[in-house]
């Protein structure tokens, strides 16, 4: 079965099927789409899907349009490497915290990193109504963070001993907290990861044994060619 991903340089929901597909251990074909071109907003892209987001899977005339939902049929198709589980006890502890990131991590992300780098703003200013805007983003983060720094208290990986889909959707979106600190430190530091390896110990240890999984280099986005200055200092 030939598959195919369309879907956006690091956007979170596309990685997310990325790393289903890793941690399957399957070959895949990626299909970047450009949106400084409009490509999401093409015709070919929306005969695909007509909402035109990202991802969209191509499997053998099987099209998919969700990112939870295409894990799910991954784990259908393939069931080697189970990404929810053997169990029904496995299976209920993974799909709750694969849906609270869904809900809250998420939400976090975008409310944080859309305007550090997908905006590229500069920080606000002290005591201005965006900054205050900002603080409350950063605070929401921080308490995902510590949220998912229990979770991993005594075991490898958020729902026990093995990856599964709550790492698939987890991890896109504490890699790019960790890319905002590698690319706008002055940004990110003020905002309280000046020093991230001291608050986040068990997520720094986890971010590196996902980033280890086999196949996990070719989920990374294109479009980080080179790491920042310091990366490996400052991380999360």
């Amino acid at each position: 079965m030939t598959i195919t991903l369309h879907t956006v340089s690091g956007a979170p929901r596309g990685w997310r099927v990325l790393i289903g597909l890793a941690l399957k251990g399957l070959e895949w074909d990626t299909h970047i789409l450009q949106l400084s071109k409009n490509e999401h907003r093409s015709a070919p892209f929306l005969s695909l899907n007509p909402r035109g987001t990202v991802p969209v899977l191509e499997a053998d005339g099987l099209v998919l349009r969700d990112s939870i939902g295409i894990l799910a049929w991954l784990d259908r198709q393939y069931p080697d490497n189970p990404l929810f589980g053997k169990t029904a006890d496995e299976a209920a502890q993974i799909w709750q915290v694969t849906l609270e990131a869904c809900d809250y991590l998420r939400e976090a992300g975008k409310n944080l990193l859309t305007p550090v780098l997908v905006q590229a703003k500069p920080l606000p200013a002290a005591g201005t109504a965006e900054r205050e805007t900002l603080n409350t983003a950063a605070q929401s983060m921080h308490a995902e963070c510590r949220w998912l720094e229990d979770l991993l208290e005594g075991k490898p990986f958020l729902a026990g001993n093995v990856p599964s889909a709550a790492e698939a959707v987890a991890f896109p979106e504490i890699r790019l907290v960790q890319r905002a600190v590698e690319t706008r430190f002055e940004f990110m530091a003020p905002l309280g990861f000046e020093d991230p390896q001291s608050l986040y110990p068990n997520i720094i240890a986890w971010m590196t044994r996902v980033a280890a999984l086999p196949g996990m280099e070719k989920t990374m986005p294109p479009h980080w060619q080179e790491k920042a200055p310091a990366a490996q200092e400052r991380s999360i």
